[in-house]
């Protein structure tokens, strides 16, 4: 059976770096604790401008903004569908998600996110 993937890609205020950092080593032990296998935050650190379309243009990044892109590895969809649903009640009773206590340090309506199914694991 393959892992199943959420993907995230947001635009975070360059000025925000160690607050993101802070931000997701908070969330992201949530997500372990509910099953994932492992999380990765990735800062932009060589993306081009395309013609058409790219990173930046994606998330309506300004300029002083950086890309992050980030993703979620389940052990399966299952896992991932009742790590979600079980996250919906912590949100109310878990300070990680407390906007309060750890403010989102990004615009999250420019957040693109998804879940994935992998079709090659090597």
């Amino acid at each position: 059976m393959m892992s199943y993937i959420d993907g995230f890609v947001m635009a975070v205020p360059t000025a925000n770096k160690k607050m993101f950092i802070d931000h997701a080593n908070r969330t992201d032990s949530l997500f372990k604790e509910l099953g994932a296998l492992r999380i990765i935050e990735c800062w932009d650190d060589d993306i081009p401008n395309g013609k058409l379309t790219d990173f930046r243009k994606a998330v309506q990044a300004k300029e002083d903004e950086t890309v992050v892109f980030s993703w979620i590895e389940w052990p399966d969809k299952t896992t991932r569908d009742s790590a979600m649903s079980r996250m919906h009640d912590l949100m109310k009773t878990d300070d990680r998600f407390n906007p309060e206590k750890n403010p989102i340090p990004f615009d999250g309506k420019r957040m693109i996110y998804g879940g994935f199914a992998p079709v090659v694991e090597l």
